[in-house]
Formats: structure tokens, sequence, C-alpha cells
């Protein structure tokens, strides 16, 4: 499913030739330059590169451990072995607490490989859709954007199998660490089948992204949407258009020419088609989420002191007196025992997890998107815009890619593993219940799993429905805001870009550039440019040349 819009700042009067017959390479300045410059007038970003390799030879490396791991317990206690890590004595609360900590810890791992690999991916993909030319924004849904080709690496079959080798990455994760109450010691306890998953599942990852890489021509590793367009440009797959020097990527003129300058910008709702699906998603998981809260609600109510074999209800009715962050003594929940041990709640767990986990792929769209526009906005302030920027640096300093990168592994798992337990026996306790807690008193025994059973705390659900709910309004109301000023919103649009940028500098200012009877001039300039006139027409330079003469 392709995720760009349709081509809307087309034009029928492109740059068709270059001035006095020069090629590319012999177009040369020493500090400003036009599109029809020499081969490095763009970063090809050679240090993302790096970065982004490393972080997928760990990955690489990482899943092999796992891989090992799991072959170990297989091969040592069978199909349900685990492999029991013996740590100092301590309390029931303490081990809980430390193996929280533990697959908290694995989490995080977990998304720096995923996230170090879609790097990558998503690169090798912008790529392959650039050389098909339909490539339209910088950002693009990495997962659900698809090159031509059923056997492409960067193709539809092999970006679905991403996608749920994602989800069972995230699913396995949470079902690795276990307690081990059967040994002299309390014990850590790694379950053999799914960290064998987890390694298998991140293995495959890594080489369906390393070998969309080789399978295609990266012209800039750059995550800055004016290396790209420059990039783009300079190899003749995309072409400025005339008369569009102040038309945003949203104008509904497909054709339109001279325009005055707007106080306004539109939202990238309005700018980007695959924003608004994005956000309606979002609110999707929201309501799915408040029906899985209510469902789980009135069956534990229901089917208090049911059979344990079918579905079992335990706890007080929901109350603001029995709510709470952490599951207690007190809380509303439902459990039943999988006979088929691994599978049952692995199921759930690829359920419940796989539209949280898509969702918040997905929200990066709307990120990465604001990311390009506040940009592109650099070029009207003191310092202008800088063209190459550091990948880390972009990373942490932009607020919205902070919130999302810290919201990831706390929505899978600060709040999700609390409210959907996946635990060996019921110990009949209520310390268990603070983290992700594997009680295997009765069911780890001489080293293998013998049951698992699938706890859904009510409260819980509820707090996870109250944190998407503000994560869905946080990410529609950046979706609806519109920027101020006259200069154009893009939002990473390249062929709007491409329009905008008419000379091209690593440092460059936006603004009023000439006057014109009856076309003024606005565009870029390797120093600060005056603002634009709000009771002026622009076209772009050149544009005298088009009016009949009177």
């Amino acid at each position: 499913m392709a995720t760009s819009s349709k081509p809307t700042d087309e034009s029928p009067h492109p740059y068709d030739a270059l001035p006095n017959g020069q090629d590319f390479d012999s177009m040369i300045s020493d500090g400003m330059f036009t599109a029809d410059t020499k081969t490095d007038f763009y970063d090809r970003s050679l240090t993302s590169r790096r970065y982004a390799l490393v972080g997928v030879v760990c990955s690489t490396i990482f899943s092999c451990l796992c891989i090992v791991a799991g072959i170990v317990a297989l091969a040592n206690q069978g199909v349900l072995g685990v492999t029991s890590i013996i740590v100092a004595p301590s309390t029931d609360t303490q081990l809980s607490q430390q193996a929280e900590i533990l697959s908290l810890a694995l989490t995080l791992i977990v998304t720096l490989c995923t996230e170090s690999i879609g790097v990558v991916h998503g690169i090798s993909l912008r790529s392959a859709l650039a050389s098909e030319s339909r490539l339209r924004f910088n950002t693009n849904l990495r997962l659900l954007t698809a090159a031509r080709g059923w056997y492409n690496p960067n193709g539809a079959l092999f970006n679905g199998i991403s996608a749920l080798l994602l989800i069972i990455s995230y699913s396995s994760t949470s079902l690795i660490v276990c307690i081990d109450y059967s040994s002299p010691y309390y014990s850590f306890a790694v379950a053999g089948v799914p960290v064998l998953v987890l390694g298998i599942a991140l293995l495959l990852q890594a080489m369906i992204a390393l070998s969309g890489m080789r399978a295609v021509k990266i012209l800039t590793w750059s995550s800055s949407p004016f290396d790209l367009t420059a990039a783009l440009v300079h190899h003749t797959q995309l072409t400025p258009a005339t008369l569009r020097c102040l038309r945003c990527v949203s104008d509904p003129d497909t054709y339109g020419g001279p325009a005055r300058p707007s106080e306004t910008q539109p939202s990238a709702w309005h700018a980007h088609p695959s924003i608004r699906k994005v956000v309606i998603f979002l609110w999707v998981i929201v309501l799915a989420c408040a029906g899985w809260a209510a469902l789980v609600t009135y069956i534990s109510e229901r089917f208090q002191y049911s059979d344990p074999h079918a579905l079992y209800g335990y706890g007080n009715a929901l109350t603001l007196q029995t709510w709470s962050f952490f599951p207690n003594a007190i809380t509303s929940f439902i459990w039943y025992t999988s006979s088929d041990v691994i599978l049952l709640p692995w199921v759930n767990m690829v359920l419940i997890q796989g539209p949280l986990t898509l969702g918040l792929h997905c929200s990066e769209l709307i990120a990465n998107v604001i990311r390009d526009e506040r940009q592109w906005r650099c070029a009207t302030g003191r310092e202008g815009l800088r063209i190459s920027t550091n990948p880390m640096k972009t990373i942490f300093t932009h607020p919205i890619c902070l919130i999302l990168l810290v919201a990831k592994p706390f929505l899978r798992k600060s709040f999700t593993p609390p409210f959907f337990y996946v635990i060996e026996h019921y110990h009949r306790r209520s310390d268990w219940m603070f983290g992700l807690a594997f009680d295997s008193s009765d069911s780890v025994i001489k080293g293998s799993l013998n049951s698992l059973t699938v706890y859904m705390f009510a409260a819980q659900i509820w707090n996870l429905c109250i944190a998407l709910f503000i994560f869905a309004c946080f990410f529609t109301f950046v979706a609806l805001w519109r920027p101020r000023g006259p200069q154009p919103a893009a939002y990473g649009h390249l062929q709007t870009l491409a329009n905008l940028v008419d000379e091209w500098s690593p440092v460059m200012w936006w603004g009023h550039k000439e006057d014109g009877i009856p076309y003024c001039h606005a565009g870029t300039r390797d120093h600060p440019l005056p603002d634009v006139k709000m009771d002026c027409v622009y076209a772009g330079s050149g544009a005298e040349s088009l009016v009949p003469p009177s």
C-alpha cells in the first residue's frame, strides 16, 4: 500500500534543459549553487550509514546469542525447557521486582535492535520508491509501503513478513523471563522457546533489511529531506517546476502559478494523506482497548470463582477505592490456564500487542513529518536552515521524536505487562502482581515449563486505555497543528521542496529575493533574506518572460 500522495506540485513548465548546454558536473560554485551543480552538493551521510550498519551488526550478534541460548535450553531440557540463573537469595517481592527490571531491560534492547534494523529498511525502501519514481515524501510508513515486485526485498511480501516478525519480537520478549521457585534458591529462568523465537525473528528482520539495502542504489543515507531532494534533482529523478515559489504541498490548484503569501499554512492532516489514516488507526486502538477493558471488567464479576480450568474471575468490583496503578490484593482480574502451554498465551500476546506495535510504528510517520517541516521552517529563522544534520542529534533534540522513543517501551512494557500477565502458575499471594512475574513454584519442574496461566487485570487495562487516549490526543493535536507565517509548508514533500529551494548552500535562508512587475520572486540564498511582501504576487525568477507584452 503506497503512503504517498498524488503529485500535487507538478507543472506543465518544467526546466527542460540547463543553460548554455551545461551538464550537472560542470556547474560549480564556491559558496552557493543551484540545483544544477557539482556532484558533492548533497550529503551522502556516510556517518549515518556507519551508525545504521553498526546497529544491524549488534542486532545480529544479539539475535545469534538468543538463538544459542534457546538451542542450549531445548537441548538440555526439551521443548519446554528453561535455563535457571542463580541469584542471591531474596524474598518473593524482591525477586518479582528484579524480574520486572530484567524484562524491561530486555524490552529496551529489543527496541534498539528493531529501531536499528528499521533505519536500514526504511532508507532502502525510500531509495527503491525513488528509483520507481513513486517517492513523494521523505517519510513513509516503512512496513505498510512497498516497492514493486513480489519477490523484491522491499516489496509487499517481505514488508508483511517484517511486520509480523516485529510483532513476534515483542510478544516473545514478554514470555522469556521466568521465576523458578522450585530451585533451592529463588532464581530467574529463561524460557528456551521464546528466546529462540526472538533470536530468529530479529535475525530474519536483519537479513531482510540488508537484502533490501543490496537490492537498490542508495543515493544518500541522510534523514534530511533536503539532502534527499538535492540528490534526486542531481540524478535527474526530480525536476523543479516553475511558477510555484509560493505554493505549498497541499495547494489544491495542481497547475497553479503565481500566488499571494498566506498568513497560515495547512496542517499535516491536510498535507499528507497517510497522516489521516494513522490518526484514525490510533483512535481505533483506543476504542478497542476500552472495549477490552469493559469486557474484562464484566467477566471478572460474572465468573467469580468459576472453574479455573476454563475461566476464573477474582477480586472486588472496580471502584475508585479499588482502582490502583499496580495490581494489588483486591484487584479485579480474570485468568485461565493454557493446556497448550506456550501456544495459547503467545497468540493472546500477539493479538493484543500486535495492534499496539503497529500503532506505535505508524506514529513514527507523524513525528518524522513534523520534524521535516520544523527543519524547513528554520529557513526563516536567525540561524538559517542547515541542510545536513547529525542523525543522533535529530532524534534526541526533537521533542516529538524523543516522546515517541520513550513511549514505545513505556507503553509496551510499563503499561501492557501489568495488564496482561502471562505466568506459569497462580501463586496464592498478591506480591507477584507487581511487574511481569512468572511464578514457577508448581509449574517449572526439573527445568521444564508445566503450564502457563493468562491473567488480565481490569483496572490496569483501563490505565492502558487512558495512556493510549492521551497518546492519541497528543498526536492528533500535532497532526492538526497549522504553521504560521507566509513560508509555504512542505512536510517533507520532495517536489514542493525542489520548487521552493532555488539556490542550494550548506546553510540557507528563505524569503523575498526580487521585485518584479507583475510578479515578485521568493526563494533561498546563503544569507538572510527579507520577509516576503504580503501584498505582492509571487511566481519565481523568469516569470516576467511569461507575461505577454502590452
